[in-house]
C-alpha cells in the first residue's frame, strides 16, 4: 500500500515511458477495469509536434474564465510530476495521488499476469489515472497526446473538439521519418464528425490531414485560411502583441506572456476552438475576458524569462522544428544581443541538425552538456564539434560561469530536451 504521493509517482515511473509493442490495448483494459471514466465527462484533444502544451493551457484558461471546472492532462512536467495532471491550474494533490495509485496498482498486476495485457507503461498508467481523477470533478477535460497521435493511449476519448498545432520530425524511430508520415500519425485522432483546428502546418502535411479528415467527415479549419493572426509586435521584451480574426469574429491588440511569433499562432489555435466551444454551446464572446485570460497564461520553459539582469531566457526546444522557431525568435526580437547558449538533449534526438541550425546565430557560443538522466546525450559523442562548441560535463559549473560573465549586450539562452530544462529550472529558479 502507498502512503505518500511520492511513492506512487516513484512506482509508475518505475514501470518505464515507453512500451515495446505499440497500441491501445492496454489502455482500454484499464480504463475498462475503472469503468470507463473517460465517457463521463466531455473532451477536447490536442495534438502535434510542438505548441500542443501551451494551446492547452491557453484554452484551458479561456473556458476556466466562463465558470467552467476545466482538467487538464499534459506531458511532460517542468516542475514537479503532478503537474501533469491539473484541475482548474492546481495540479492533483498527494492524498488524491495515493489514493488513485493504491486503486490502479492492483489492476496493473492483474493485467501484468495476462500475456496480452502486460507492461502497462508509466505514460499508459498515468492517462489513466488522469482520466480517472476527472471523473465528477470536471465540467470537461483537455487532453494532450503524449507522442504522435494513432497509437498514443489517449486516443481513446471521444473528443468534441481537436487541433493538431504542428508537424515536424520528431520521434522518427517510432512516427515515421517524412512529415508525411507524421502527419498520418498525428491525424490519428481525428473523430467522425468532430470539428478539428489545424495550426502553421505545412502544405504536405496538410494535405495527409484533410485526406483523414474527409474519411472521418469532420471539418477542417485552417490558420490563415479559416482563422488568421496579425503580428502586431514584441511589446517591452514582455508581451507578444498580435489581432485574430476569423469568418464572424475580429479581436485587436491581444497579447499573450508566452514569448515567441509560435505563440500567437498557438494561442490563435486555442482561440479559434474557443469560438467554436462558445458557438457549440450558445455561449457569448467577451473580448475583455478573452483578453485578461491570455495574459494569465504561464507556461515554463517556454522561452521564459529566468532573469532579467542578467537576460537568462529558458526554451525547451527539443527538436529541428522547434529550434528552428527558437532561432527565428533570437534572431527578431533579440537581434541586438550576442547569443550564449546552454545545451542539451536526449539521445534519441536529431541533435546534429539543431546545433547546426543554433550554430547559424551571429555570434553565437555554444556549451554543449549533459545531465542526470540515463537517456541524456554523451559529450564523447560530441567531441568532433570541437572548436565550434565547447564541452561541459557539468552543467551547473557551465551556467554559473556563463552567468557571471555574461555582458549587457548578451544572453543566456538554457535550451534543449525539456527533462533537461526540468533539471535545470528546479535548480536555479
Amino acid at each position: 500500500m502507498f502512503t505518500t504521493g511520492s511513492e506512487v509517482i516513484e512506482w509508475i515511473i518505475s514501470r518505464g515511458y515507453f512500451g515495446s509493442c505499440p497500441g491501445l490495448e492496454r489502455i482500454t483494459e484499464l480504463l475498462r477495469l475503472l469503468g470507463n471514466p473517460e465517457r463521463t465527462y466531455p473532451t477536447i484533444h490536442v495534438a502535434g509536434t510542438n505548441g500542443k502544451g501551451s494551446t492547452t493551457r491557453y484554452l484551458a484558461n479561456l473556458l476556466r474564465a466562463d465558470g467552467l471546472r476545466v482538467g487538464t492532462f499534459n506531458s511532460p512536467f517542468i516542475k514537479d510530476f503532478a503537474e501533469q495532471v491539473e484541475i482548474n491550474g492546481q495540479e492533483i494533490g498527494n492524498s488524491d495521488l495515493v489514493k488513485l495509485g493504491n486503486q490502479i496498482k492492483p489492476l496493473v498486476e492483474q493485467m501484468d499476469n495476462q500475456k496480452k495485457f502486460y507492461g502497462i507503461t508509466e505514460f499508459e498508467i498515468l492517462t489513466g489515472l488522469a482520466f480517472y481523477y476527472f471523473k465528477g470533478r470536471v465540467d470537461l477535460a483537455i487532453i494532450e497526446v503524449g507522442m504522435g497521435g494513432l497509437l498514443d493511449s489517449t486516443n481513446v476519448i471521444e473528443p468534441e473538439l481537436i487541433a493538431i498545432t504542428t508537424i515536424g520530425l520528431d520521434h522518427t524511430a517510432f512516427l515515421g521519418d517524412t512529415i508525411e508520415k507524421i502527419a498520418y500519425q498525428k491525424a490519428g485522432i481525428i473523430k467522425e464528425n468532430t470539428p478539428l483546428v489545424v495550426g502553421n502546418v505545412s502544405e504536405a502535411a496538410l494535405k495527409v490531414i484533410k485526406t483523414q479528415a474527409l474519411k472521418k467527415n469532420s471539418t477542417v479549419y485552417v490558420w490563415e485560411r479559416d482563422y488568421q493572426t496579425d503580428y502586431r509586435g514584441f511589446v517591452e521584451q514582455q508581451f507578444e502583441k498580435f489581432d485574430f480574426r476569423n469568418h464572424d469574429i475580429k479581436l485587436k491588440n491581444l497579447e499573450t506572456p508566452l514569448i515567441g511569433h509560435q505563440q500567437v499562432e498557438n494561442a490563435a489555435v486555442a482561440l479559434e476552438m474557443y469560438y467554436l466551444y462558445m458557438q457549440k454551446h450558445d455561449l457569448s464572446f467577451d473580448k475583455e475576458q478573452i483578453m485578461h485570460s491570455l495574459l494569465q497564461t504561464r507556461w515554463p520553459a517556454r522561452m521564459e524569462i529566468i532573469s532579467s539582469k542578467p537576460l537568462v531566457i529558458m526554451d525547451g526546444a527539443h527538436n529541428p522544428h522547434a529550434i528552428k522557431r527558437l532561432k527565428e525568435n533570437l534572431l527578431s526580437d533579440y537581434q541586438d544581443y550576442h547569443v550564449r547558449i546552454l545545451f542539451s538533449a536526449i539521445v534519441t534526438k536529431d541533435i546534429g541538425t539543431m546545433l547546426e541550425e543554433l550554430l547559424q546565430i551571429p555570434n553565437v557560443e555554444i556549451t554543449l552538456t549533459t545531465f542526470d538522466d540515463k537517456r541524456a546525450l554523451r559529450l564523447e559523442d560530441f567531441k568532433a564539434w570541437q572548436p565550434r562548441i565547447k564541452l561541459s560535463a557539468d552543467w551547473r559549473k557551465a551556467y554559473r560561469e556563463l552567468k557571471d560573465n555574461l555582458k549587457s549586450n548578451e544572453l543566456l539562452l538554457i535550451a534543449g530536451s525539456l527533462y533537461f530544462s526540468s533539471e535545470v529550472r528546479s535548480q536555479i529558479k
